[in-house]
């Protein structure tokens, strides 16, 4: 399982990478071996407040549909409309080209650091809320 060292994690496997006070946001590697087949999305709107810790989209596969919680407080400013016609993309490249959505950061809580995401991981082998 690949848990890049840069980004920040929530307890509910998604992970956050900050640059100059915006964050991107997507789910884990882990996520998305759990989930199966990613093959639809609904994620926040553009413009819209989202509240760290609360659920602000919802991921599904063939199996299961799990709620999306945002790892920061933020104002959406742009979702990944490839995801649309590809959620696939959240499959193949979960830290890359199958991000979610970016938010102007003003809170971050209770983020993992890498290492504690794979800890996380490991003892509860990702047990969500």
């Amino acid at each position: 399982m690949t848990v890049p060292p840069h980004l920040r994690y929530t307890w509910d496997h998604e992970w956050l990478a900050i640059e100059a006070g915006n964050g991107t946001v997507g789910v884990t590697e882990f996520a998305t071996r759990t989930l199966g087949d990613v093959v639809s999305l609904r994620l926040p709107e553009v413009g819209s407040w989202v509240e760290a810790g609360e659920t602000c989209g919802q991921i599904a596969s063939p199996t299961a549909v799990s709620e999306l919680y945002a790892p920061a407080s933020g104002h959406i400013t742009e979702v990944n409309t490839r995801l649309v016609a590809d959620p696939s993309m959240v499959n193949s490249t979960p830290y890359d080209g199958g991000w979610l959505f970016k938010l102007r950061v003003e809170n971050i809580a209770g983020a993992l650091s890498a290492d504690a995401y794979a800890a996380h991981c490991a003892l509860t082998q990702g047990a969500r809320r």
